[in-house]
């Protein structure tokens, strides 16, 4: 597996990267879900390719997704050993800073882990002004619940601006 560092971070990433919307209790937003054992089937033979980079999301099968991966995880490596993403947006309040200290909260609990590695805008928020989102995340990184931030889904310009 090759491995690369995530943008100007010390994160080592495998440049392949496990996407886990398909992780979780079907019905609760597909129905094309996998359970947990087959997720955490999925998760040991990624990690047996080396692949150390996994992909959730808050509203993925209501937090479904986020439980099944924290415990094929915990089976399986070292937290230290891999690298956990999560999304936020589809939740109430979007990206105020109110609604990302909570759903930060609810990752990691559901993860079963004390940070993540990187927490990524899943969409731009167009009711939150900008400052009030990015002195959210600010504020997570110096309170050691993440490492880093990103964003996804947007226009250009919209993440030049933040």
């Amino acid at each position: 597996m090759e491995y690369a560092k995530l943008g100007n971070t010390d994160i080592e990433v495998s440049k392949l990267c496990v996407g886990c919307m398909s992780f979780g209790k079907a019905g609760t937003l597909h129905d094309w879900t996998v359970d947990e054992a087959e997720t955490e089937k999925i998760v040991k033979h990624a990690l047996d390719l080396g692949i150390n980079f996994f992909d959730t999301a808050n509203g993925y099968s209501e937090g479904t997704s986020e439980e099944y991966l924290g415990r094929a995880i915990k089976k399986n490596i070292s937290r230290d050993k891999v690298v956990i993403a999560s999304k936020v947006y589809f939740n109430p309040g979007r990206l105020s800073a109110e609604a990302i200290r909570r759903e930060i909260d609810g990752s990691l609990k559901r993860l079963g882990t004390d940070y993540l590695d990187l927490y990524i805008i899943h969409r731009f928020d167009y009711n939150t002004p900008i400052e009030e989102t990015m002195e959210a995340l600010n504020n997570l990184v110096i309170a050691g619940k993440v490492r880093a931030i990103g964003a996804s889904a947007m226009y250009g310009y919209q993440f030049y601006n933040m």
